[in-house]
């Protein structure tokens, strides 16, 4: 992202010095909104949890943690961090913007070690540093994009058929993960859940970027609400985000945050930089080495959180103990018209017997 490279990108000193800038703009607000957005992963988790001690957790279907003023706090909180995302949209590609999300992250990681008691080890430490150094790596290879002229030119590039063969096969397979699998699979793997939101986020962040682009071109004169296709990302783009919204709150009430934002990261960054690769062809005209790096970078990054992910400790949610099988020899407990009764090494049982409560209720 150096001036003389973006001089040679963009076919002149000031056109370089200008898109270097662009880049610039785009990577801190990218950088303050990866702070923003992990602090309201925790914030939110907290208020999930107040929610489900009174009511109905948001795992399960359970609408509670709306009444939760700390879980609102956690949604402004985001709110302003996507909103720094949003611009950051506008001046830099999504290949630069997308990757820095691995900062929030770290943020999130740090603050749920001593707010929500979720033990970050210290190989965790190496995690942190290696999304940090690979977050630098990409901002220093991150490719210049040239802005559109018109919402009209972005639409152009949306319907393109490499690019609705893509859009056609993310809408599919968020249907079938949202109809098929959460209801029979989403409280026992983290991967349903998490892929609606990254398959969703991808088509999102499109959207969105035609949005921030067709309001920074409006705000410099050129006004672009004339367009149909200004008001069809805009929808676009708020049902994707309230998709996005409900399956996210899924995932932090049912599975650990810590584990939660490392595999979404994962997963929405890699979809989100082949989406914006497929749609804006962002490695257009750039080197192999400096592609090379930007890949790197990524996948430096994408080890530093799963590093962060495998030195974490799951939550101990009730699928992770319910429906278990018993051991052969149980000690169980019956009580009635206030005697007790203990029954011992009852070797009656069948090996095979399975719970419908939780194991603790048996010693």
């Amino acid at each position: 992202m150096s001036p003389d490279a973006t001089g040679e990108a963009g076919g002149g000193g000031g056109g370089g010095g200008d898109l270097f800038a662009a880049n610039l703009k785009g990577s801190l607000l990218a950088v303050a909104s990866s702070a923003f957005i992990g602090v309201s992963f925790i914030v939110k988790k907290k208020g999930l949890l107040r929610a489900g001690a009174a009511g109905s957790r948001a795992g399960v279907g359970g609408y509670g943690y709306l009444l939760e003023p700390l879980w609102w706090v956690g949604m402004v909180t985001m709110l302003v961090g996507e909103i720094a995302n949003f611009i950051a949209y506008m001046f830099a590609p999504a290949v630069l913007v997308t990757p820095l999300g691995a900062l929030s992250i770290i943020v999130s990681a740090v603050l749920a070690h001593f707010t929500l008691n979720e033990k970050l080890q210290r190989v965790g430490v190496l995690g942190c540093v290696l999304c940090i150094v690979g977050s630098t790596v990409i901002i220093l290879h991150a490719p210049q994009e040239r802005t559109p002229s018109s919402v009209d030119e972005i639409w152009h590039l949306a319907i393109q058929p490499d690019f609705l063969c893509y859009a056609t096969a993310a809408v599919a397979v968020s249907l079938f993960l949202m109809i098929y699998c959460a209801p029979r699979y989403g409280q026992m793997n983290i991967m349903v859940y998490v892929g609606i939101c990254s398959v969703i986020g991808s088509l999102t962040v499109m959207s969105i970027k035609a949005v921030g682009i067709a309001i920074k071109l409006t705000i410099e004169g050129i006004n672009q609400a004339g367009y149909f296709q200004t008001w069809l990302f805009a929808v676009i783009s708020i049902t994707c985000i309230a998709v996005q919204l409900v399956y996210l709150n899924k995932a932090l009430d049912t599975f650990n945050a810590a584990v939660v934002s490392p595999i979404y990261y994962a997963m929405f960054t890699t979809l989100t930089i082949l989406a914006s690769a497929i749609m804006f062809k962002d490695w257009s005209g750039q080197s192999a080495s400096k592609i090379a790096s930007e890949i790197c970078g990524f996948l430096t990054v994408l080890a530093g959180t799963l590093v962060l992910h495998s030195t974490r400790e799951p939550d101990q949610t009730l699928s992770a103990d319910l429906y278990a099988p018993l051991p052969p020899k149980i000690y169980w407990h019956i009580q009635g018209n206030g005697d007790i009764g203990k029954q011992k090494e009852d070797d009656s049982l069948p090996c095979d017997i399975i719970t419908v409560m939780r194991q603790d209720y048996f010693v």
